[in-house]
C-alpha cells in the first residue's frame, strides 16, 4: 500500500511539471519545430500510459533503491537522460528532418525532470514513511 501512495504521489508531482513545462514554456517551441507533425489533440491513452510507465520506472530504478535523496537525484537524472534520449534520438535517425534543437531541449528537461522527479519522491516517501520496511 505504501507503494501505491508514493507512485501516485510522485506521479502527481511528475504530471504537473511535466504539463507546466509542456503547456507554459514548450508549446510555442515545439510547434515551431514540429508543427505541422501534431495532432490536433493529443492521444491522452497513449499519454497516459506513458506517464504511469515512466513512473513505474522512476519508482523502480531511482527511488526504491535509493539510500538517499541525492542518490535518487542522479540516478533520476540519468534515467531522464536514457528515457529522453531513447525517444528524440530514435526519432533524429529514422524521421526526415527531426530537429536537433528538439532533440537536445528534450533531452535536457528529460534529465531536469528525471532528478526532480526522483528527489521529490525520495523525499516524500522519507516523509511519509513509505521507504524501506
Amino acid at each position: 500500500m505504501k507503494t501505491i501512495a508514493l507512485f501516485a504521489l510522485t506521479l502527481v508531482v511528475y504530471v504537473l511539471l511535466d504539463l507546466s513545462f509542456l503547456n507554459l514554456f514548450a508549446k510555442n517551441f515545439i510547434q515551431q519545430q514540429v508543427g505541422p507533425m501534431l495532432a490536433p489533440k493529443p492521444d491522452l491513452v497513449a499519454g497516459g500510459f506513458f506517464y504511469l510507465i515512466f513512473i513505474a520506472g522512476i519508482l523502480y530504478f531511482c527511488i526504491l533503491p535509493s539510500q538517499s535523496a541525492g542518490d535518487a537525484l542522479f540516478k533520476g537524472a540519468f534515467f531522464g537522460l536514457v528515457t529522453y534520449a531513447t525517444y528524440e534520438l530514435v526519432n533524429k535517425s529514422l524521421l526526415k528532418d527531426w530537429p536537433l534543437a528538439l532533440v537536445l531541449v528534450d533531452m535536457a528537461w528529460g534529465v531536469f525532470v528525471g532528478a526532480v522527479v526522483s528527489w521529490a519522491g525520495y523525499w516524500l516517501g522519507g516523509k511519509f514513511g513509505w521507504l524501506g520496511d
